[in-house]
């Protein structure tokens, strides 16, 4: 439809929003392409639910007053076919809770303005997390058909883009399709006082935990940091320009950091792979519990072993979740002392590394454990590389919730600082 869009070479990291069971996601896997899935936590449906147990990429998630705990330009494509998100609203009437909620919020604008932007919060947080020259794809009604009001909300929608500067490349049949500016040419040459508006400078559009929806324009970095990632697969192992702009404590090069932790993890994994047989596993749902730059996910996939990661970046260290999804890889910031957003028994493996020796400052390692015993499915395995301090008190948690552990040596040997814990949750 759109010969500009190469799945599995430009477009490799994809959102499908209100995904149902994640046929969307489940289709491109086929075409090299690794699609997070999100939806609402739904009593009716649990769509989520359904989508984990076909092994596909998937989290709760919602678009409401906060941002999503996803950085900016993570996505190469973004996917909504009839998702239940309100990118218009024909009327106060039909508007979202979530809007409605806000509205109730602000005092109301004789002028207008303020509903106009409440409308756009949404389709705003698509953009900030849409990268540059990215794709969005809008399946629904108002697309398609010509009833009087799902023409007024396309009208709607075509007037919002344009306030944004996406371009419309294609209309055809049920789906439409906008690509996002590659610089800020557009937003600066746009008349004064055309809504909305940029955001500050100051505001860090990667700061995601806790942060209300911003009614501004997200703009791009003037150095093109972000719009300029390799293809797939190159971009897996190739430095990306955001490493440079991750707030962190960094000595020495950040590229020689981050081809260090690439060449960590793809020994460990290799010893992994030898010693404990991970390509019989049939591992597909994996988590990293503390991913830094994703190499531990890197490695899985050096190794050729059939799974999908989900990458998380604790709140507590530094959010590298920008580098993270410039490799194309997925991933989430999450604070390990509250519970992650998921269903019960959703992934084969869990991996943490260095995370409990320092969450346990913040809160119980009983806590994150019993945490980590929700997630895991019967007959899955926990990962435990941490230091000897903490790692007997561990080993008897395990124990205690009916794991059954077992402790191992690094390949340091038994002097070395950090041990690691192996553990079944058995059927």
């Amino acid at each position: 439809m759109v010969p500009e869009i190469s799945f599995g070479h430009n477009i490799h990291v994809a959102l499908d929003i209100g995904c149902g069971v994640a046929s969307f996601g489940a289709f491109l896997l086929q075409r090299n392409v690794t699609t997070l899935s999100i939806a609402p936590k739904d009593v009716h449906e649990n769509q989520i639910q359904f989508a984990l147990e076909r092994r596909v990429p998937a989290m709760v998630s919602v678009f409401a007053t906060h941002r999503c705990l996803y950085p900016s330009q993570a996505f190469d494509l973004i996917h909504c076919s009839r998702c239940r998100i309100n990118w218009t609203c024909d009327g106060l009437l039909v508007c979202s809770s979530s809007i409605l909620m806000l509205l109730s919020i602000f005092a109301y604008d004789e002028d207008g303005i303020l509903l106009l932007l409440l409308l756009l919060l949404m389709l705003l947080e698509a953009n900030r997390m849409l990268r540059a020259g990215g794709y969005f794809v809008w399946a629904a009604q108002p697309v398609y058909k010509n009833e009087e009001i799902l023409q007024e909300q396309w009208k709607e929608m075509v007037d919002l883009t344009a306030r944004i500067c996406w371009e419309q490349i294609k209309k055809e049949g049920y789906i439409a399709i906008w690509r996002k500016p590659l610089n800020n040419s557009c937003y600066l040459n746009r008349c004064t006082g055309v809504l909305p508006p940029l955001c500050d400078p100051d505001d860090n559009s990667d700061n995601v935990w806790n942060v209300d929806l911003r009614a501004c324009i997200t703009a791009l970095p003037m150095n093109g940091y972000g719009s300029n990632v390799s293809t797939w697969p190159a971009r897996l192992h190739y430095p990306p320009d955001r490493l440079q702009s991750i707030e962190m404590d960094a000595y020495i090069s950040r590229k020689e950091i981050f081809r260090a932790e690439s060449k960590y993890w793809n020994e460990i994994v290799n010893s992994f792979v030898r010693a404990f047989h991970w390509k019989d596993m049939k591992l597909r749902n994996v988590m990293d519990m503390k991913a830094g730059f994703g190499g531990f996910a890197a490695a899985l996939h050096d190794f050729e072993i059939d799974c999908w990661v989900m990458n998380v970046v604790p709140v507590s260290g530094f959010n590298t979740l920008p580098v993270i999804y410039d490799r194309g890889l997925i991933g989430v910031m999450h604070d390990w002392c509250e519970p992650f957003d998921t269903y019960p028994r959703t992934y084969e493996l869990l991996h943490a590394a260095g995370l409990l020796s320092v969450e346990k400052k913040r809160c119980y390692m009983s806590t994150i454990m019993l945490e980590m015993d929700r997630m895991l499915r019967p007959g899955g395995r926990v990962y435990i590389r941490d230091s000897v301090s903490v790692i007997g008190e561990l080993q008897e948690i395990a124990t205690a919730m009916g794991w059954v552990p077992a402790l191992h040596e690094t390949s340091e040997g038994p002097h070395a600082s950090w041990k690691i814990l192996i553990s079944e949750k058995r059927m």
